[in-house]
């Protein structure tokens, strides 16, 4: 993928205001139910922020990737769930409310996570004797800005204009969506004649970790002996990943196209996935109601 306006300027822009508009859905409360009800959260938690990470790094060396490509993996399973999670866990009559939990709580913690992981990534897959600087505490920043920021903004303006916010709700889900799915097709118009190659490339990787770490999330979820509801939300949640975020991390903080590659093709699939839960368990009637 080449750098371009697309991964320069729109990409960037979609972001804050995919970002802005989380921001918008999001209250105080949403974050204390951290301590309210620890089970389902800290266990959606565990599978995104480690098991997600752990997962996609055994798949590169199962799969023997490419060191760029490898590095691009680790980079898309640091990121927080994806903004379009919350659409799909309510679809799909899973728990709502712990979807936005998970997605709010997972977006903070990772502004650390990244960096580190990413760091990490970049120094096991780097070839040996090569020096590689990784800027963890400028990744920390620019992760800062492009993430926590709109999401702050957008919590105050909830905070200050609730009925504003609680009206623009509806319209800037669908807007974030829109803009999602106008990325994605962007970045599969600009790259047409390389998108084959890329899915030869990375195709089995990302698809082997979405559905790996999306069938990990349910079933763990009904072992520790939670909700139906709750399943289906860490099971979304873990894999529905904010591609967007990998992107623009890929191509505007580290200035590395190539590791934008496993998002895109990941974006595509995840929504495959997405798909059926939404068409398998939105279908079912009578689910059991969440018991934190």
């Amino acid at each position: 993928m080449e750098s371009s306006i697309l991964t320069a300027v729109f990409l960037p822009a979609s972001l804050f205001i995919i970002m802005l508009g989380m921001g918008l859905s999001l209250v105080v409360a949403d974050f204390r139910r951290v301590l309210q009800y620890p089970k389902a959260v800290l266990l959606g938690l565990v599978n995104q922020l480690l098991l997600l990470p752990m997962i996609a790094f055994g798949i590169t060396l199962l799969l023997g990737l490419p060191n760029e490509i490898a590095i691009g993996m680790i980079l898309l399973a640091s990121c927080p769930g994806g903004v379009t999670s919350n659409l799909i866990s309510h679809v799909s009559r899973g728990d709502t409310a712990l979807s936005i939990t998970l997605t709010a709580i997972s977006s903070f913690i990772t502004l650390m996570t990244i960096p580190l992981y990413v760091g990490f990534a970049f120094r096991y897959f780097t070839e040996s004797g090569q020096v590689v600087d990784v800027d963890e505490a400028g990744m920390i920043m620019q992760v800062l800005v492009i993430v926590i920021v709109p999401v702050m903004l957008g919590m105050l303006i909830r905070r200050k204009r609730e009925k504003f916010a609680l009206r623009m709700d509806r319209p800037v889900r669908t807007i974030s969506t829109v803009l999602f799915i106008l990325i994605l097709l962007s970045i599969i118009i600009s790259e047409r004649e390389d998108i084959l190659d890329y899915f030869a490339q990375v195709g089995s990787a990302t698809a082997i970790l979405n559905v790996t770490t999306m069938l990990l999330g349910f079933f763990l979820a009904r072992f520790f002996r939670l909700s139906q509801k709750q399943a289906i939300t860490i099971s979304i949640e873990s894999g529905i990943q904010n591609g967007t975020l990998a992107i623009v991390m890929a191509t505007t903080v580290l200035a590395n196209a190539t590791l934008s590659i496993p998002a895109a093709v990941y974006s595509l699939l995840m929504f495959i996935s997405g798909g059926v839960m939404m068409y398998y368990f939105g279908r079912r009637k009578g689910e059991e109601r969440a018991t934190w």
